[in-house]
């Protein structure tokens, strides 16, 4: 296993006074070196039996172009995922796994409509260009550091990527109410249990075994849509149907007031805050909150109200 650095990164108050203004970033989790998959992309094949096998064969090859269309663009399952590593998965992984690829959150917004699912293969950059300007600009560093960020980024999500279906990558494409095409708006992670947690989690620590959100962004320009609340929703959804846990757990910084609106407004409440000695370690003190999520028996029962203005962690 690689080691791990661990980044909270958040957005500056002095430059960034509420989230529905900008782009946001927080809590990634950066490995310091490249995960193993990264020389021996898989070929899948399910075994038959008690376990299923994502064997590694071949070199590596160059990923596919970032592509803005979710409904025209063939891909890959995500056992056949060129950024998994190579390792047996049971059963039940693989079921669960057959089950992230399927998943769809589909919603009309007024000014158009918007389509959550699993980051496939082909989108990786494009997420990856998403998150780290999103950070970048958020800092307000200068422009050089956006290659090494995306280095970063990318990094993480390969691995990230690897222990699925014990975590997953959502993205979120929009469409406007016009002929325009669907194009990359947002992205989340959502994290099913222990296997699924980042080996540095920031604090307050939620319980390792608990479904944790975390890492959501939205696009500026398509900001205040509700499409923010919509991937958080979606998360929330997908969490009902992979886990058996009924509490989720997100952070929000203190000095967050959009975010922290928008995550009350959703049934969250805070269990724990930073002690204000975090602050001696240059970050800014964070609730932690947890929800716990109703039954559903269909999609369809989740709460689809949100705010007026777009809000996003």
């Amino acid at each position: 296993m690689a080691a791990t650095l661990s980044f909270s990164l958040s957005l500056d108050p002095h430059h960034h006074h509420h989230l529905h203004h900008r782009k946001a970033l927080h809590f990634l989790h950066f490995p310091s070196s490249a995960p193993s998959g990264l020389r021996h992309p898989p070929l899948g094949f399910r075994k038959s039996g008690r376990s299923a096998f994502a064997a590694s064969f071949s070199s590596p090859q160059p990923s596919p172009p970032a592509t803005a269309s979710t409904g025209t663009t063939p891909s890959a399952p995500l056992l056949d995922d060129p950024y998994r590593t190579g390792r047996f998965l049971t059963d039940e992984e693989f079921d669960r796994l057959r089950s992230l690829e399927g998943f769809a959150y589909d919603r009309e917004l007024r000014s158009g409509s918007l389509r959550v699912r699993v980051m496939r293969a082909e989108e990786m950059d494009e997420t990856v260009g998403l998150l780290a300007e999103s950070f970048a600009e958020s800092m307000l560093l200068p422009g050089g550091y956006v290659s090494l960020l995306r280095f970063l980024v990318k990094q993480y999500l390969i691995e990230r990527r690897g222990v699925m279906p014990h975590a997953a990558t959502l993205v979120g494409f929009y469409k406007d109410g016009g002929e325009g095409e669907e194009e990359l708006a947002g992205t989340v992670e959502v994290c099913f249990d222990k296997r699924g947690t980042n080996a540095s989690p920031p604090t307050p620590t939620p319980p390792r075994n608990s479904p944790y959100i975390c890492n959501m962004t939205v696009k500026e320009q398509l900001r205040r849509r509700g499409i923010g609340w919509h991937l958080l929703k979606a998360s929330e959804e997908l969490i009902s149907q992979m886990c058996s846990s009924g509490e989720v757990y997100l952070h929000c910084r203190m000095i967050d007031l959009a975010p922290f609106n928008m995550y009350t407004k959703a049934g969250y409440r805070i269990v724990k805050t930073d002690n204000v000695l975090v602050l001696l370690t240059l970050q800014r003190r964070k609730h932690l909150m947890c929800k716990k999520l109703p039954v559903l028996h269909s999609p369809s029962e989740s709460d689809e109200s949100g705010p007026d203005q777009e809000q996003t962690s």
